[in-house]
């Protein structure tokens, strides 16, 4: 699990593509201190595991599956690009964002930028199916950096950066056009899930066969 708190601001190595999947190398120093095999490092916001590190160099790399390529925007990155980096979070380390699961709902597209004294309005796209689980001064996940929703309509929303965010994430360099990632708030997912009427139904048949005799 992450809290979508930006540790490091990585870069792309290497990039290898196959048939339907990828091997990324990346360049975080921080983020591979006690990185380990195995271990679970947010790229873009995305869940992926290392498969191989060298601490001293700052290097590791991981593979990329076609589920993961269809859905995020992992698929665009080249040498040189950056890359927003985190560490799985600890038991006992802070939580500062919300949960995230590093599981990408899907992307969106930078519609709009709108530069303040020290701050930066950004519009983002909606995909119609992530819309219901988006709402004013809720938390979303975008290039795994933990937001709150500032405004939102039927096909957008927005979110105010602030200078520490436009400077360490890889949210100051989007331009118009631009994709990003999007994890939309798990809690609002489950609360649809539980509502839905086939769970309602499955719990009223679970219901009924507790109390036969």
């Amino acid at each position: 699990m992450f809290t979508g708190i930006v540790e490091e601001l990585g870069e792309v190595v290497a990039v290898q593509h196959g048939s339907a999947s990828a091997v990324l190398t990346l360049h975080g120093p921080t983020v591979t201190s006690d990185a380990v095999h195995g271990a679970s490092i947010a790229v873009n916001g995305v869940c992926l595991t290392v498969t191989s590190h060298e601490p001293g160099a700052g290097r590791f790399t991981v593979d990329v599956m076609a589920e993961t390529l269809r859905r995020s925007s992992l698929g665009e990155l080249r040498e040189g690009d950056p890359v927003n980096l985190e560490r799985a979070m600890r038991a006992d380390g802070r939580f500062g964002g919300h949960v995230v699961q590093g599981h990408v709902d899907g992307t969106a597209q930078v519609l709009h930028r709108t530069p303040g004294d020290a701050w930066e309005v950004v519009r983002f796209s909606l995909p119609p199916e992530l819309a219901p689980y988006v709402v004013e001064k809720g938390s979303i996940t975008v290039d795994g950096v933990s937001l709150t929703v500032s405004a939102v309509a039927d096909d957008s929303f927005e979110v105010s950066l602030i200078p520490t965010t436009l400077e360490l994430t890889t949210l100051g360099r989007k331009g118009v056009g631009d994709r990003a990632n999007l994890e939309v708030d798990v809690l609002a997912k489950y609360v649809e899930r539980l509502l839905s009427p086939a769970a309602r139904q499955a719990a009223g048949r679970a219901a009924a066969q507790e109390v036969r005799p």
